[in-house]
């Protein structure tokens, strides 16, 4: 359902474009200004490469997440806190209908945790040393379970395939913009001029930056998501601990690379326009969240 969503919503836009371009005559305008791009293989170089580096990325997600954060995958349980951390994932994974997961632990005294994997039945969840040891079993339990409801929700390949969209008409518009510039303005007749990498570099990094937006906001709607996943999983009074715990720790720094905040249960606070970039909600607004359900 969600390879077909993503091929409807690519159609969507590219008819939409199509539309918007005819109606407004700018095919015409640029034609008459000597701007001769071919739109539609346009997309397509766009989309391949947009597409090309998220997926490698989701391919590589768990190789990089374990190296990145030095996690001890357990294979054979060593002790009865590892047991119990095996078994408790084993458990959840069967009530969530999925294949059970690799199951890790992370050398950090910071409380997080974090799931990663393109596929459903082949993922990795992962917990702090310090979360494990610090916190109560019910609170553990309940922060797997929202970790696992991030993988039962699929949300590592949506956040992937949104990211390969937003990629794809970034690349887009930047070349058009750097296109139309280069041959309007600059008026190079033939190849392009230094005006064209110059407009296309500067307009994919606004561009990069404005449409990022709508990445982060998708990635706090899906903790919404997680965490009602994880009450369902466990009780919605335990998954409400487990934030309040994760709230007052919230001051502690956070040992998770930049590239795998998005997938842990928290992040550092931030505030005013910053906010927009911020990969979770406040742990606040969570709390709130599954208090009104």
């Amino acid at each position: 359902m969600r390879i077909l969503l993503f091929l409807a919503t690519n159609l969507a836009v590219l008819v939409l474009v199509s539309i918007v371009f005819n109606l407004l005559g700018l095919q015409g305008i640029l034609a008459e200004n000597g701007v001769d791009l071919n739109l539609g293989s346009l997309l397509v170089f766009c989309a391949l490469f947009g597409f090309g580096g998220s997926l490698i990325s989701l391919l590589l997600s768990k190789t990089m997440a374990k190296r990145g954060t030095g996690t001890y995958i357990i294979e054979q349980p060593r002790n009865s806190d590892e047991q119990w951390l095996v078994d408790t994932v084993a458990e959840l994974a069967e009530q969530a209908g999925i294949g059970m997961p690799e199951v890790g632990i992370f050398p950090s005294e910071a409380a997080n945790a974090f799931a990663t994997g393109w596929k459903r039945d082949n993922a990795l969840v992962a917990v702090s040393a310090g979360l494990l040891r610090r916190f109560r079993p019910e609170e553990v339990k309940a922060v797997m379970a929202h970790e696992i409801g991030h993988v039962a929700n699929g949300d590592m390949v949506t956040l992937t395939l949104i990211q390969g969209v937003v990629n794809t008409f970034v690349m887009f518009l930047a070349r058009i913009i750097g296109h139309t510039v280069d041959r309007v303005i600059f008026k190079t007749e033939r190849g392009y001029g230094l005006g064209y990498y110059a407009v296309t570099i500067v307009a994919e990094l606004v561009l990069g930056f404005l449409a990022s937006m709508i990445v982060f906001w998708f990635s706090r709607w899906r903790e919404y998501r997680a965490d009602a996943a994880g009450a369902g999983l466990t009780t919605n009074s335990h998954m409400i601990g487990a934030l309040q715990r994760l709230r007052e720790e919230q001051g502690l720094p956070q040992d998770l690379p930049a590239e795998l905040t998005a997938f842990g249960i928290s992040e550092q606070i931030k505030e005013g326009f910053s906010a927009l970039f911020r990969s979770h909600p406040p742990l606040e607004d969570r709390i709130r969240a599954l208090q009104g359900q």
